[in-house]
This record gives C-alpha cells, structure tokens and sequence, in this order.
C-alpha cells in the first residue's frame, strides 16, 4: 500500500481523494482549527501535526513516503493577493517546505513523487520567475517533472482552475504511456505552455508532458447540489433579495429575466464586485452566472466576498448565502464528513481545499501507475529477493 505525507493539508481532502488504498504517515498545517476538523474526520491516529511548516524537521517525520503532496497557500500568488508571491510570507512557505524534501534527501528517504497544488496565478507571479524557481527547484533535486492545468468543473459544478506540478524521482521507471511528446488537451493550456517558453534550458531538460485522460462527462449541475432547507444559513427576505437584484447591471438583470423563462428550476451563483458604471464611477455589482457551474469557492478572507445563490423557479426568485454542506460538496467531499459547526470557519475550510475528484483522477492517472512497479520492487528487496 502506497504511503504518503499531506502538507498545508486543511480539512484533509487530499487524503480523500486518495483514498482508502494509501496510508498517510504524516500531515501538516498550521491552523489548529482546520485541525480539529482533520482528526474528526480522519481520526487523531497521531499522524497529524498542527504547526508552521519552518518548525519542523526532517527527522521527526517517520517512514518513507512514496508521495508528498503540498497544496502550500495561494494568497501571494493568487490575483487576489498583493503580489508578493514565493517571497510573500503565505506563499513563501514553500521554501520551508522544500528544507524538509532536501531533509529527506540527505537521510536517503526522498519521496518518488511530490505534487504541488496551487492557483494559476503561480504561472505568471513576477513575470514568470516563480514558476521557473519552482521547476528550478524540481530539477535541481533530481526530479523529472511536468504540470497540469485542470479545471475542478470537469469533475464537479464549480469553476476551479488549478495548477497541479508532479516530480518523480530520477530513478522511478516513467511508462511510456504516461508521457506525451507535446502538450495535448484539456490539460496542458496555453497559459501552461507560455510559463514553459519562459523556463530555462537546465530545468526544461527534466521536464515532461503528463499524458493523463480527460474524465467522463459530468452528468450533475450545480442545482443538484443545493439544499432546500439548509441548516447553516437562511432564506433572504424578499427586502435583501431585491437589494441583491437592485445591483446588478443590466446585462445581468438580463440574464435573470432569462433564466426566469427557461421552463426548469435554474441556480445561479452570486459575488458581488466593484466595478466602474458608465460615468466611471465606482459601484458595487451583484454579478451572476446561470451556466449549471458555480463560481470558484473562495475564503471569506480573500479578495472576494462569499457566494451568494439565486434559485429561480419561474417568476418565482430567491437568494441566500450559499450554504457549509454545499461548499463541501462542490469539493467532492460527501455528506458524511463532518465540517465545523461556525459558518465562516466551514467555508474558509472548503474554500482553501483542493476538489477531491482531481486528486483522485492523479492518482488513478499519474500517481498509481507509476508506483506500481516501485513498489513490487521495493517490496522483494525487503524480502531479501532481488527484484528483475
């Protein structure tokens, strides 16, 4: 069984997505909520670590991994953040991150492969030098590597774009059949492609093309996943949903009117934004989309303000905040995980997790194949049994 660590690791989705055929020798993050909730869910086994990343060391984290997964914070990286990028203090910790790989390295334990998760923002930070320093650091450490772009919305009804990087370790067999020998779609995009042209030539000579199947065609919409009668936010009054309706422009007002003669139960998701009005004056607008997708979950603290939803039913119109257990399943998370009680603190947990379907779809696709045959290996060389 294949084994693996979980940094800046949240309500443990990464885990999820793995699955009950890996087993999680470490996790980490820093926040002592999104603890709690990790060990109500995945139990208090002792393999949790709530801390800074910077605190630990190498030779406190047992065993050796197959897999390091780290989905380190996006806030510098993301269009949302000042910028600052990998020399932020958020997103910086991706350094700290990488002292513990070459930790591992000096002790002769390296992972055969590191995944890093995190926004597209990543691709262009700094005019693209945060990308190359990553792809730098891959190589440097010995790692073929190659990136994805992959959009949540193939696997549930949420716009999530993310950037996802794999490393394999020099001596792990890549199959042919993994490897593609140019970018090819859905996943390799030209923003991707772009952020390559950009790297230099030392670390473009470990780099790889994942060649990894776009999934099955996603049969639910985001109305599906609503709750009518939801236990952790409520209904607007007809007062605060007409204030709602009051800001959009009329383009949006449009597409309500629309959505009210579509003849079926339409969902639209909801952030308001401040926007320039045609005498250049700045207003706050109510912007919605009725595409069956909702837009991408974002933590209450960021740069945008929590989704709101609007449920028509013919002339019939409503709206609320988007509710804790709907977040969680627009993550891929089922209604048997247990979030946090407080509103605010389920939403800036689902909000800042990764969809648990794409880790998924990288284990089956990437992770899984590639550590098959390391793993027989491993084991007859434990056994005393030379491997062919």
């Amino acid at each position: 069984m294949p084994s693996f660590y979980e940094f800046f690791a949240g309500a443990g989705m990464a885990r999820a997505g793995l699955g009950g055929g890996w087993t999680c020798l470490f996790a980490n993050d820093f926040d002592p909520k999104k603890g709690l909730t990790y060990q109500a869910n995945w139990g208090a086994g002792g393999e949790l670590t709530v801390g800074d990343v910077a605190q630990l060391k190498a030779s406190e984290l047992p065993g050796r991994p197959d897999l390091v997964w780290g989905s380190f914070p996006c806030q510098d990286l993301s269009l949302a953040g000042v910028g600052a990028g990998l020399k932020g203090e958020r997103s910086g910790t991706f350094y700290p991150f990488w002292d513990l790989i070459r930790g591992l390295m000096n002790a002769g334990r390296a992972p055969r492969l590191i995944a890093l998760e995190n926004v597209l923002g990543t691709l262009t930070s700094h005019g693209g030098q945060d990308f190359e320093a990553i792809c730098k650091t891959f190589a440097d450490a010995g790692y073929r590597y190659g990136a994805l772009v992959i959009n949540a919305s193939l696997f549930v009804p949420q716009s999530r774009p993310r950037l996802f990087m794999i490393g394999v370790r020099d001596d792990v067999e890549i199959d042919a059949a993994l490897l593609s020998p140019g970018p090819i779609a859905p996943f390799h995009t030209a923003a991707l492609q772009r952020a390559f042209e950009r790297v230099g030539k030392t670390a473009l000579k470990r780099m790889v093309w994942w060649n990894v199947p776009a999934p099955p065609h996603r049969n639910d919409t985001f109305a599906d996943l609503i709750e009518e009668h939801p236990d952790s936010v409520a209904w607007h009054t007809d007062a605060e949903r007409d204030q709602i309706v009051a800001k959009m422009s009329p383009v949006n007002r449009a597409k309500l009117e629309a959505a009210k003669r579509a003849g079926r139960r339409m969902v639209g998701g909801i952030y308001k934004r401040t926007r320039l009005d045609e005498r250049g004056v700045k207003v706050q607008r109510a912007e919605v989309r009725f595409d069956d997708v909702a837009g991408c979950l974002r933590t209450p603290a960021g740069g945008s303000s929590r989704q709101v939803i609007m449920v028509v039913d013919g002339k019939k119109v409503r709206t609320r905040l988007i509710s804790a257990r709907e977040t969680a399943r627009l993550m891929g998370l089922d209604d048997t995980y247990k979030l946090p009680k407080n509103y605010n603190e389920a939403y800036h947990l689902t909000g800042d997790g990764v969809v648990v379907h794409v880790v998924r779809h990288l284990a089956e696709h990437i992770f899984e194949p590639l550590l098959a045959p390391s793993s027989a290996a491993d084991a007859a060389e434990g056994d005393g049994v030379k491997a062919a």
